[in-house]
């Protein structure tokens, strides 16, 4: 018997929910099981990975801001890759756009940060790292709608090319490399924090607020303003529904691409900008794959700006929060985060959709079976 797949005429939000939940609980289940395969209880885990060690602990403030460390720049990547993603742009390039972006950033810190004041080497290391990853990610959009290349790939590989130049950079002791710690005998990278860094906000008692979270939320807010409310907005849509209505309704289909796919870019850049910023120095493993977490939160939130900041949040208790784990249970590795991330992202996918379509048998005649 042969089966095709038809969409759904709708599905209610209550079912889309719980679906989705009983597909989380899935993934935390399957993850269960790997814990008490390897001897550790997961209810103990669980429990030490979602607090992040934060209760009972004197330095929790500590261990929050660290979080919001890893939260931003996810957020904020996240966002920039829904911009291109609802274009129907597959920008899969964030890693080398954000590495391109930290190098910039960097090169300002290094070369500006000792002769002119913080806030104006702060914005300049934040403009350079958006005009450098814009331009990276604009060439493939570029060849795209002058050549038709294919941007999936192309973006695949320029990730590779930006990740060779940074570890070229971190392991080329020479004079000209100012990256480089002069110090030490071995190549390392050399801090900039003694130079310039973002601010924290003193908020509750030892709590500061890095001023990159305040600035991640603001252009959230403006991401969603812009799609929703601008003509700007309402191209990018009509461009990922159907490039030849966009052509009917006169729209300058390539100018739409090449202007969002620079802007998605740009935003990658800047939340380089702000962790390279944060963290005072550059490594090999800057990103902290967000690149390609990026678009796992992209793909659950459905391009949705508003729950792009609740599963970055979630997304990022879960990966801080297994590293703080794996310190407690040394049976479990840090990595276990991913295999989690992994299982979560195909059980929601499988959710979604079975909320989108069904499974009906072909009748003998090519006729499908509605009720099937």
């Amino acid at each position: 018997m042969r089966f095709h797949v038809v969409k759904r005429d709708n599905c209610p939000l209550w079912k889309k929910l719980c679906l989705y939940v009983l597909a989380v609980a899935a993934a935390l289940g399957l993850g269960a099981l790997v814990l008490l395969a390897l001897g550790v209880d997961p209810v103990s885990y669980y429990y030490r990975m979602f607090t992040m060690g934060m209760v009972g602990n004197k330095i929790a403030y500590k261990t929050f801001e660290n979080y919001l460390k890893v939260f931003v720049p996810l957020a904020l990547t996240s966002v920039a890759l829904s911009l291109a993603f609802k274009m129907r742009f597959w920008n899969i390039g964030g890693e080398g756009q954000f590495i391109l972006g930290a190098i910039a950033a960097a090169t300002v810190a290094f070369k500006l940060g000792p002769v002119l004041p913080g806030a104006v080497t702060l914005l300049l290391m934040c403009l350079s790292a958006m005009l450098l990853a814009g331009l990276y990610g604009a060439f493939v959009a570029v060849l795209k709608v002058k050549f038709g290349t294919n941007e999936t790939l192309m973006t695949l590989m320029l990730n590779y090319i930006a990740l060779y130049i940074l570890t070229f950079l971190g392991e080329a002791k020479a004079d000209w490399n100012f990256y480089l710690d002069p110090n030490s005998v071995r190549p390392i990278f050399a801090s900039f924090s003694d130079i310039v860094t973002f601010p924290k906000i003193p908020l509750v008692g030892k709590f500061g607020l890095n001023v990159c979270v305040l600035f991640t939320l603001v252009i959230g807010v403006l991401v969603f303003v812009y799609l929703k409310y601008t003509k700007h907005g309402y191209e990018i849509a009509v461009v990922g529904d159907s490039v030849g209505t966009a052509h009917y309704a006169g729209m300058k289909v390539n100018a739409i691409v090449l202007r969002t796919v620079f802007l998605s870019a740009c935003l990658i850049g800047l939340a380089a900008a702000f962790k390279v910023g944060t963290a005072g120095i550059l490594s090999t493993a800057i990103t902290d794959d967000v690149g390609w977490t990026g678009i796992i939160v992209a793909w659950l939130s459905q391009m949705n700006t508003a729950i792009i900041f609740l599963v970055s949040a979630l997304i990022s208790m879960l990966r801080y929060g297994s590293t703080v784990a794996a310190a407690t249970f040394s049976q479990v590795d840090s990595s276990f985060a991913n295999m989690l991330q992994g299982s979560i992202l195909f059980l929601v996918l499988a959710a979604d959709f079975y909320t989108r379509f069904r499974v009906v048998p072909v009748q003998k005649g090519g006729k499908t079976n509605g009720n099937g």
